[in-house]
């Protein structure tokens, strides 16, 4: 299993310490996400989250800001379904840097596909409070479904779940077919977030 780890900024911990934490609990694949914060901000973060993730030989990728990670040279970028289109995202990035797109249906996987992803963020599971403007919740069977459907049209995109995912869910999410999850909130609202980010991998 894949565990992506995608930075909160919570009461407790600042975006770095819920990256610092994740990545000494085990987890090798973080995304910094600061949906409104300002460019500068943004891009000061992701360099000290960035020497993190190298110290750990962790992949760092960025969320929307194409330009941010070609200038810093972050491992990729994740693509919500607001963001640029990951066809655009590819002429300017290039063969060498990872791009994920955010997919909520298999449309959603095939254009990704054919455009030239990575990886799929497929979700949400279910509800969550950590993203705005929510898509349909996908639930198993929903997971079940898009696998189903991207092996018949021989589609072999890793893919995500994420959304609302608690430890208790993984065993059945993994279940579907899907190559890994995706957590925020579940590592940081947890007593010990490292502790927790160890229980999960060794799920």
């Amino acid at each position: 299993m894949v565990l992506q780890f995608i930075t909160h900024f919570t009461d407790t911990y600042s975006y770095y310490d819920s990256a610092r934490m994740a990545l000494e609990g085990g987890c090798r694949w973080i995304q910094l996400r600061m949906k409104d914060a300002a460019l500068e901000e943004i891009e000061q973060e992701a360099l000290r989250i960035q020497c993190l993730c190298k110290s750990y030989e962790a992949t760092f990728i960025i969320d929307d800001h194409v330009e941010l990670v070609k200038k810093i040279h972050a491992d990729g970028v994740h693509l919500g379904k607001n963001d640029m289109p990951v066809a655009e995202a590819r002429n300017i990035l290039g063969k060498e840097f990872i791009i994920g797109g955010t997919a909520n249906t298999f449309e959603d996987v095939k254009m990704h596909s054919e455009a030239g992803a990575d990886y799929i963020g497929c979700g949400p599971f279910r509800f969550t409070t950590t993203k705005k403007n929510l898509s349909p919740v996908l639930g198993l069977e929903g997971y079940r479904l898009i696998v189903s459907q991207m092996k018949e049209s021989g589609i072999r995109l890793p893919i995500v779940a994420i959304g609302g995912i608690t430890f208790e869910d993984i065993p059945a999410i993994m279940e579907t077919g899907v190559t890994g999850i995706a957590l925020s909130g579940t590592i940081l609202r947890a007593e010990d977030p490292v502790a927790e980010t160890r229980r999960i991998i060794n799920l």
